[in-house]
């Protein structure tokens, strides 16, 4: 059977980098084919994953430099039954794209937020006067680049051989140590083929009332039982100004005991909980994509 794999498109992404890798995970360890599913944003492919349109998902999650990406966790808090199957930690190695005769002639630069926040110093030192524009993944403007030499575009080298242009500066990224972590998701209870022990899991809640310690209660449940928290995250719940609600990745699996107990006196103190489900993180090379 071949599993579908969405993912952040077009052809050249990061996030397709990282499909690439579970793609090839999964033919490995299955001996199933595996299909890579481009989509024009982040919340279509998960999207895609909630409605089984296709099994599995790979998005971009958070990054070493600019932190959480928050399209990615708001998805997560909407959509219902979507599951975490494995984390993918990928190194991300910025190229400025352009047909221009040198930076003077860049007028504007084109790439994901993300990336444009990853690279502003850069951005700022060596391209002053160009105008930056947000666009929904790093290789969207790609194919425009060739028939306009004063646009520049923030991609990865694999982008520029897959699309064949050229490339000005690398590695144009503020921090030579800049990865991005990726979650592999989806709806089915699918068989993923673990990287590892599954020594991660996630959840995320909302909070019944917005007083003074409302968020103490819930955070010594875990501290009360040792379990550590690798990451926590707040994001607005878009109901009223001051209202959030909160990411928290634990150093345990959900099968723990601890754990276990946790989440059941976890219930009586929140309004909303959403689990996500436990995971391995894999540390992954993109030798084998580029």
């Amino acid at each position: 059977m071949t599993v579908s794999i969405a993912h952040l498109g077009p052809v050249g992404t990061y996030s397709e980098a990282a499909a690439l890798l579970c793609a090839e995970w999964w033919q490995h360890h299955t001996g199933a084919s595996a299909e890579l599913c481009p989509f024009p944003s982040i919340v279509k492919a998960l999207q895609a994953a909630a409605t089984e349109q296709t099994p599995l998902a790979v998005v971009p999650v958070e990054n070493s430099i600019e932190g959480s990406v928050a399209i990615t966790l708001d998805t997560l808090w909407r959509l219902d039954g979507l599951s975490i199957q494995q984390a993918l930690v990928l190194p991300i190695s910025h190229a400025l794209l352009s047909c221009a005769g040198g930076f003077d002639a860049i007028q504007t630069v084109y790439s994901h937020p993300q990336a444009l926040a990853q690279c502003q110093g850069w951005l700022e030192k060596h391209l002053p006067q160009a105008r930056l524009v947000a666009t929904q993944s790093t290789t969207e403007v790609l194919q425009n680049l060739e028939a306009e030499p004063n646009m520049g575009a923030i991609a990865s080298q694999r982008a520029a051989q897959l699309y064949n242009l050229p490339v000005l500066a690398h590695p144009i990224n503020d921090q030579a140590d800049n990865c991005t972590r990726f979650w592999v998701v989806s709806a089915a209870a699918i068989a993923f083929p673990s990287m590892g022990e599954k020594s991660y899991s996630s959840l995320a809640f909302s909070l019944p009332k917005n007083v003074p310690g409302a968020l103490v209660k819930p955070l010594q449940i875990f501290a009360q039982r040792n379990l550590n928290l690798s990451r926590i995250e707040s994001r607005p719940t878009k109901r009223s100004l001051g209202e959030y609600l909160f990411f928290i990745d634990i150093e345990a699996s959900l099968e723990a005991e601890s754990v276990q107990s946790a989440l059941a006196e976890l219930k009586d103190c929140t309004e909303t909980l959403k689990i996500f489900g436990s995971y391995s993180i894999q540390i992954a090379s993109l030798s084998g994509v580029v």
